[in-house]
């Protein structure tokens, strides 16, 4: 058994895929999947409160990243207490999670020298597959990350081969409403899988902030709203502050009823094995007449906006 650390959610998901949930002694504030971590001990915490609105999240992430600093705290004195063998983090995101720096300069003011530090990089689904199995080879379970790995991808085929019948729906993915972003990374590509032409970020590697005037000049057949940490009631939440909601409705699919808001912390900001969930989502909301099953399965996670009574 290794004494392990993880300081990011989808690792943590990754290494109770593996089965290897019972090694973990430290997780970060983020994690809450799968059911049965609660009571470990968190290492990490954010310096701007996330349960404030959008647009002042935003506005407190970039100010600390503009002047060099980390967006997040890490519990020195409880990480010298638990003494890890392995610490799961990430260098891809300096505002998602914990970063390698902040672990690296944690690991400065303890003795912790047998310590190893694996380190994730997911900018797409390639990357996805190969951090589980990197996850995997440095707790030495290997053959269960390939195992992890050909289960997540099998239920991608099956979702991609049938998405490829149908036809093309133009999809705005929205990751961030305030000020609206476009969803990068492995998000367009889970889109195209599912049936799904995504507008303005078609590409793996970013991300981008757009004006509201842009997602209405796309024109998208629907819109997917699926903010990075939000569940669904605090995406529905956040469409109600005047400025986001006169942004969203000046989008033409609004208008036709083509709405749909998903657990964006649960699923599509996670990248680890739910990405599959992920991809059944979409599946479900673009092309519920080949994929019943689907949005029965997932009709918790996914509400239409505007809600109607």
């Amino acid at each position: 058994m290794l004494r392990t650390v993880s300081l990011i959610a989808s690792a943590t998901e990754i290494i109770s895929a593996l089965g290897l949930r019972e090694w973990l002694v430290g997780i970060s504030h983020e994690c809450d999947y799968p059911v049965g971590i609660e009571g470990l001990p968190r290492l990490s915490a954010p310096k701007v409160d996330p349960e404030l609105p959008s647009a002042v999240v935003d506005r407190g992430v970039r100010e600390i990243v503009r002047d060099g600093l980390s967006v997040y705290r890490i519990d020195v004195e409880e990480l010298r207490r638990l003494r890890p063998d392995v610490i799961v983090t990430q260098d891809h995101c300096e505002a998602c999670a914990v970063s390698l720096s902040d672990v690296e300069e944690a690991l400065c003011e303890l003795d912790l020298r047998g310590t190893r530090i694996v380190t994730l990089h997911p900018r797409d689904l390639a990357d996805v597959r190969s951090d589980i199995l990197k996850v995997a080879a440095g707790l030495g379970a290997s053959e269960q990350g390939r195992r992890v790995v050909g289960d997540m991808d099998a239920r991608l085929r099956a979702i991609e081969e049938r998405g490829h019948r149908a036809p093309r729906t133009r999809v705005a993915l929205i990751e961030w409403l305030a000020p609206p972003m476009i969803a990068g990374g492995w998000m367009p590509e889970l889109a195209r899988m599912a049936g799904g032409a995504p507008v303005i970020v078609e590409s793996a590697h970013h991300f981008e902030q757009v004006k509201w005037s842009d997602i209405a000049a796309a024109d998208p057949d629907t819109v997917v709203v699926i903010p990075c940490g939000f569940d669904v009631a605090r995406s529905l939440s956040e469409l109600g502050d005047p400025d986001i909601e006169r942004g969203m409705r000046s989008i033409p699919a609004i208008r036709r009823g083509r709405c749909f808001v998903a657990d964006g912390n649960a699923y599509f900001n996670r990248p680890g094995p739910r990405l599959a969930d992920s991809a059944e989502i979409l599946a479900g909301v673009l092309h519920p007449e080949l994929f019943a099953g689907h949005a029965r399965e997932y009709r918790d996670v996914v509400a239409r906006w505007p809600v109607t009574s």
